[in-house]
């Protein structure tokens, strides 16, 4: 019995990268003239980064900083779920910055429908915790389904794992 070709649709950060990321603008903050004194700094938590400086403005800069290395790094600017930027103690400012990793499962119901609205004959998909399992008869019907996604602008970056003929 011949099995079908599948893939996954995963939404994942690379976590490393977005390290390197925060690395790199906290250096930069360190010795650039407009962050002089503003205590500029990025921290990393569980699945979220806090970004905090003397002023918002300073904050708002920081931000910009921080998706600029992010780019640089390949990294979706989709990840990023910025909150609002909270008032701290003596003017400064600080903003929570949550991580979006995983595909829910009202995420995971929305690429179910795409692909089902793609009316390719054979083409399946089932939701497996946080990802999308695609089976099809035909690795070209699968590679459709991936250009289409490839092309749809979704809320989250996806990638596309595990293909197997």
């Amino acid at each position: 019995m011949m099995t079908m070709p599948t893939f996954d649709i995963v939404s994942e950060i690379d976590i490393q990268e977005v390290r390197n990321a925060v690395d790199q603008a906290n250096r930069e903050a360190s010795t650039r003239f407009d962050f002089k004194n503003t205590n500029a700094l990025i921290e990393i938590g569980d699945n979220e980064l806090t970004l905090s400086a003397s002023t918002e403005d300073r904050v708002k800069a920081l931000y910009d900083l921080l998706e600029e290395k992010l780019v640089k790094r390949s990294v979706s600017l989709k990840v990023l779920d910025p909150g609002k930027i909270e008032a701290a103690s003596g003017g400064s400012g600080r903003q929570k910055v949550a991580l979006k990793a995983g595909l829910t499962q009202e995420l995971g119901k929305k690429i179910n429908k795409i692909i089902k609205d793609l009316n390719l004959k054979g083409v399946s998909s089932s939701i497996q915790g946080a990802q999308v399992r695609v089976t099809g008869k035909q690795r070209d019907d699968l590679q459709q389904v991936i250009a289409h996604f490839r092309q749809a602008d979704f809320e989250v970056p996806l990638q596309f794992e595990n293909f197997r003929d």
